[in-house]
């Protein structure tokens, strides 16, 4: 299977080599017909600490790093 990329935005790099990222999807419901937007944090590996909040992100699937990191950062 592949590994899956999202883009999203930094939203906190408080931790040492990690940031948590906001993916935001966009659908439409599906009677109302209305856009609806949805958000996820996801919490990626970040080697140099590069990255700093508000800065777009494109992450990728990766094997489990710690209890909660399951991405990495592939580039801004």
């Amino acid at each position: 299977m592949p590994r899956r990329i999202l883009t999203g935005t930094v939203t906190s790099d408080a931790n040492a080599q990690t940031i948590s990222v906001s993916v935001e999807r966009r659908f439409k419901h599906p009677v109302l017909q209305k856009t609806i937007r949805k958000s996820k944090k996801y919490r990626a590996h970040d080697e140099n600490n590069t990255y700093k909040v508000g800065d777009k992100v494109r992450i990728i699937e990766c094997a489990p790093r710690s209890k909660t990191k399951r991405w990495e950062v592939l580039e801004a």
